[in-house]
């Protein structure tokens, strides 16, 4: 015998085409208004505490490895004291970007959850698989997080020494992207990694 009544699903999907007969459509339309101010806030507040130098170095395996390098550097400390975090270099600004990247990023965490980098060896090993995905991803998009601090048409003869001026100005003329001659600025570089010849 046929079951004639219709499944919950189905049931479910008719009340809800149905107009309501307790709220007026600018009552329905305001609380999805209200509701999407507060999912679209809190979503945002968390992807910003995402780019946080805390969260980044939550693990032991960024602590204890990339972040003791980057304390080395210019980019941490510098006499005009701007810090560069590590949301400043490895994650784009614009929403779109910044999205794909954060995607990409929630699949590395597959890293951390198998241990295949939990340790100093095993990071040491993966160090220039890890590099080149990233100077790839830098490259694709012309080092766009280094030219949001650093750009050609800024850098000042006078200011900048003769030699770096003139490389700086090459580049340009050439068209380089910053990573192409700047890998290792806030990282070591992996031991596998040979300096390409001018």
């Amino acid at each position: 015998m046929e079951n004639k009544e219709p499944g919950a699903l189905k049931r479910w999907w008719t009340a809800l085409r149905k107009p309501s007969a307790k709220y007026s459509v600018l009552a329905l339309v305001s609380v999805s208004f209200v509701v999407g101010i507060l999912f679209w806030g809190g979503f945002n507040t968390a992807m910003e505490a995402t780019n946080k130098l805390e969260f980044c170095i939550g693990c032991h395996e960024m602590r204890d490895t990339v972040y003791q390098e980057y304390k080395e550097t210019i980019h941490y400390s510098n006499r005009t004291g701007v810090r560069a975090v590590c949301s400043d270099c490895h994650v784009p600004k614009d929403w779109t970007h910044k999205m794909l990247r954060k995607a990409k990023a929630s699949l590395e965490v597959w890293g951390k959850l198998t241990g295949s980098i939990d340790t100093k060896e095993k990071f040491e090993a993966k160090r220039i698989v890890l590099a080149t995905h990233e100077w790839e991803r830098m490259k694709a998009r012309d080092s766009i997080e280094c030219r949001n601090c650093h750009n050609f048409d800024a850098m000042s003869a006078e200011l900048q020494k003769a030699t770096p001026y003139k490389k700086h100005m090459k580049a340009k003329a050439e068209g380089k992207s910053c990573i192409d001659c700047h890998k290792g600025i806030a990282h070591k570089l992996p031991k596998e990694y040979e300096e390409p010849m001018d």
